[in-house]
């Protein structure tokens, strides 16, 4: 990711409906950009090219920036698959939820179910009718996978899985994951248990952004239990140096599946792969991709939520200028060294009449690269004005009239 200072904002006035702005440069690069003018042709840079996506071996895939959700390459993402335990991190976001809600704590103890107990597949071996904690189930879950761990978290929270399964949908719903539903929290096969590519990756950047405090758990490479010492099965722990987490996945029907989430420097990409054909696989692959990310992209964050983009005149109101920004802060991702293809203008869709409430959108903030558009964010009002005196609207009603 990388920051350029937004610099001083320009000003939209009743007549002038349509503003261009450059996103100003770091002072030393605009040095070196017209140090480069005076060279003879032969001797400017050209621009940086992109190659290609590489070919990823999976039967779908999705590489995402963290920050700007611009995403790089996908395939077949948005195609119903099986998501094996990539499903234990909505299992994780869940109880993450709960704990900041105050609902639970980490250090409340769990009774552990004959049925969490007799769980199939990878475990933590936790004991029937033993009582543990949520942090220990939570790592046991992140860092061993375990399946017997995920029911015991499941009927903590919920009272049963089946009510659990309920909160992860309704999670799902509320971030926009509209091609998955959920049946456990294990991800075990159910015919009526699906997701995609790009909802895992919409989850991962959730996950990430939500509860950073608890992501950190998602980089451990063992977690010993009851004497037992298992390792994380994300080999790109191991691998990769940027990899911090997330998440691997495999049964025999979903084949083996890897999200990640991977930073350098202050850019955070999140790749998904589903349905590869084996663990070196998934990492392979995997690698290929968030490698692919940092080499030929950036992230750049353009202007801040709330920041004063632009002030508007205001008629018939006690002041006479009203600050418009966004309410998001807005970041693009875009191949590197090409920020001099940026562009952004500011339009307003009316003059602005007293009273101004704050966060009304009063126009559209456009952003293009290479004259295309880029992003497209409402301009709101980042404060109100209040009607103006009697003499300030007749004063103003009369220009108006001329006008």
């Amino acid at each position: 990711m990388e920051h350029e200072p937004s610099g001083t904002p320009a000003t939209i006035t009743d007549t002038e409906h349509t503003m261009h702005r450059r996103p100003a440069r770091f002072p030393l690069l605009a040095t070196l950009l017209l140090l480069a003018a005076w060279l003879p042709p032969a001797l400017a840079a050209p621009p940086s090219m992109v190659p290609a996506p590489p070919e990823v071996e999976a039967g779908g895939w999705v590489l995402q920036d963290f920050q700007s959700g611009h995403v790089i390459t996908e395939n077949n993402a948005e195609q119903r698959m099986e998501p094996a335990s990539l499903t234990k991190m909505m299992t994780a976001y869940v109880v993450f939820n709960e704990l900041e809600s105050g609902n639970i704590a980490l250090d409340d103890e769990a009774r552990i179910s004959e049925k969490a107990w007799r769980m199939p597949g990878s475990r933590m071996f936790i004991e029937v009718d033993t009582r543990v904690t949520v942090e220990k189930l939570l790592k046991g879950m992140i860092i061993q996978s375990g399946n017997d761990a995920s029911v015991a978290l499941a009927e903590h929270v919920g009272g049963s899985e089946e009510a659990f399964a309920g909160m992860m949908n309704g999670h799902a719903d509320r971030l926009g994951m509209d091609g998955t539903h959920f049946v456990n929290a294990t991800g075990l096969p159910h015919e009526e248990h699906y997701s995609t590519a790009r909802d895992m990756a919409r989850l991962a950047r959730a996950l990430v952004r939500d509860f950073p405090d608890h992501y950190e758990w998602y980089s451990q490479r063992k977690y010993t239990y009851n004497g037992i010492t298992q390792y994380n099965r994300n080999k790109l722990l191991w691998r990769n140096p940027h990899v911090d987490g997330l998440k691997t996945g495999h049964t025999e029907s979903a084949g083996y599946c890897l999200v990640t989430s991977a930073q350098r420097e202050e850019m955070r990409l999140v790749s998904v792969v589903m349905d590869a054909e084996s663990e070196e696989a998934r990492a392979r692959e995997s690698d290929k991709l968030i490698n692919y990310g940092f080499r030929f992209f950036a992230t750049h964050k353009l202007y801040d939520a709330g920041e004063t983009l632009t002030e508007s005149r205001v008629w018939k109101g006690k002041t006479e200028a009203l600050p418009l920004g966004i309410d998001e802060t807005l970041w693009v991702t875009i191949p590197r060294g090409r920020y001099d293809a940026l562009d952004a203008s500011m339009e307003l869709d009316r003059p602005i009449m007293a009273p101004a409430a704050a966060g009304e959108r009063y126009g559209t903030l456009h952003i293009e690269f290479n004259g295309e558009t880029l992003e497209e964010r409402p301009l709101r009002a980042l404060e109100g004005v209040e009607e103006g005196s009697l003499w300030t609207r007749l004063v103003d009603n009369v220009v108006l009239l001329f006008r």
